[in-house]
């Protein structure tokens, strides 16, 4: 169960940015006796794979930041969130697929479940928040585009750390995420409706 916990945190993680989660378990795996990828997702703590992590997250961050642009990334991003999502709950839920050894058997047997959920997870995640961000530049002219990626941001590093310490409190961190998702959309479509 607390697997499935992590594998939920994660890829919701990765729907608000898809490197942090990938580089907070690449980094983990790599550096905590506690953390132990799956031989199928060992790839993650490769150094290589961590440097270009390290530096997608770094455009991702500026990218986020910029207004226009930041919509513009978040059209590139449905395909790199999920995918990410994916990876992050099948790593975090301690799955083992054959997807790189056997196709035929990850989809025969049950291991292509968990990257499934992780992909609508984060599917879910960035389609919230791809629906919320132009809304919100529109009503604030683009102030809120630093703040709140800043804070999405921050929310992925604490979701993601919680998930893989704490998992319980990351469900609970979760569940306080999607509300102040809720609320963020709502109070974007009033603005809206005020200006329209």
């Amino acid at each position: 169960m607390l697997e499935v916990l992590t594998g939920s945190g994660l890829a919701v993680a990765a729907g608000l940015n898809a490197y942090i989660p990938l580089l907070v378990l690449g980094v983990a795996g790599r550096t905590l006796d506690f953390v132990e990828l799956p031989s199928a997702w060992v790839w993650l703590e490769n150094p290589w794979v961590i440097a270009i992590l390290g530096v997608l997250l770094v455009v991702e961050v500026i990218a986020d930041k910029v207004p226009m642009v930041d919509s513009i990334n978040d059209w590139i991003q449905t395909i790199v969130r999920p995918a990410a999502g994916g990876i992050a709950f099948g790593t975090g839920a301690a799955s083992e697929t054959a997807v790189v050894t056997d196709p035929a058997s990850f989809f025969s047997s049950s291991a292509w479940v968990p990257v499934v959920i992780g992909i609508v997870l984060a599917l879910g995640t960035h389609a919230t928040k791809m629906a919320a961000r132009p809304v919100l530049n529109a009503a604030t002219a683009g102030v809120a585009a630093p703040v709140v990626s800043t804070v999405e941001d921050i929310s992925s590093v604490v979701l993601s750390l919680l998930a893989l310490i704490v998992p319980v409190i990351g469900t609970v961190a979760l569940v306080g995420l999607i509300a102040l998702l809720v609320v963020r959309v709502r109070r974007a479509r009033r603005l809206k409706a005020r200006i329209s």
